[in-house]
């Protein structure tokens, strides 16, 4: 999570590309509730200090022409649909279609519930808004008549540059994470920290791709979220079946930023070439 204090986004932005980095993912808190505490009981002041990741990505987008730039994740439960809807087409259109939309429920109970979110239905909250999103940027003359989320006829534009829409990455590591993968998504984004080992990965991967191709879909892509860099573990999820690691970035001095960045693309040029 990259603060305010740190560096800009463009110049992460750039500083990726130019080292061969794939991708960039931006996280998102709107605010933290002072009151809040994490699992562990430690503080969550450091959530506070970070971008609106559209924002973030649009000034990225702006400065770059291949790196891929995405959300990870947005939190879906704390934003109007038909609003969202529009943030993502247009940052699809400005980027020339590199956006890939991580979305998730969150953890901050306190930070949803000032949303006005009630913590106990976020997850049929999320599913609905994405479904919703969905056929505002498939369809010129969209409607939607959900538990959540109601609309009759609307226009909305741009559309996404990315057909249908841009990839809809799952987050979550619960039991019903891969449902909803193949409920609403496109991809699933389990977090690192969160797997048990790299068998209960290994294992989930197929049985999700399997069930993918049951239902008549692809294989399904899988990014796992906060890896830590070491050249060993990037493997180990590369032969389980991860197709994306996204290495935890946090708020640094310049000096500091750019030396982890030299560091990562060493590690990513010796997984390039082993395989």
């Amino acid at each position: 999570m990259i603060g305010s204090d740190g560096l800009t986004p463009q110049a992460v932005g750039r500083a990726c590309e130019e080292r061969g980095f794939e991708s960039l993912f931006w996280a998102e808190h709107t605010h933290i509730p002072v009151r809040s505490r994490r699992a562990d009981g430690a503080s969550t002041r450091f959530y506070a200090d970070t971008y609106d990741p559209f924002a973030a990505l649009s000034a990225i987008a702006a400065v770059t022409t291949t790196l891929k730039i995405g959300t990870a994740v947005c939190l879906v439960i704390e934003r109007d649909p038909i609003t969202l809807a529009k943030e993502v087409a247009s940052l699809d259109r400005l980027s020339g279609g590199r956006f890939l939309f991580g979305v998730g429920a969150g953890w901050n109970r306190e930070e949803m519930a000032d949303h006005g979110t009630d913590p106990r239905t976020r997850m049929a909250l999320l599913a609905d808004r994405v479904r919703a999103m969905r056929e505002i940027w498939t369809k010129d003359e969209a409607s939607y008549h959900g538990a959540f989320v109601d609309f009759g006829p609307l226009w909305s534009w741009p559309k996404p540059v990315q057909q249908p829409c841009p990839p809809v990455l799952v987050g979550g590591n619960g039991p019903g994470s891969e449902d909803r993968v193949l409920d609403f998504g496109d991809q699933w984004m389990p977090q690192s920290g969160r797997l048990a080992d790299m068998a209960e990965f290994r294992e989930r991967v197929a049985t999700l791709r399997q069930r993918a191709e049951a239902a008549g879909r692809g294989p399904i892509p899988v990014t796992v979220f906060g890896v830590q860099p070491d050249i060993r573990l990037l493997d180990e999820f590369a032969e389980a079946g991860a197709d994306r690691c996204l290495l935890p970035l946090t708020s640094l001095d310049a000096s500091e930023t750019m030396s982890k960045l030299d560091q990562w693309a060493g590690l990513r040029r010796a997984t390039a070439t082993q395989g």
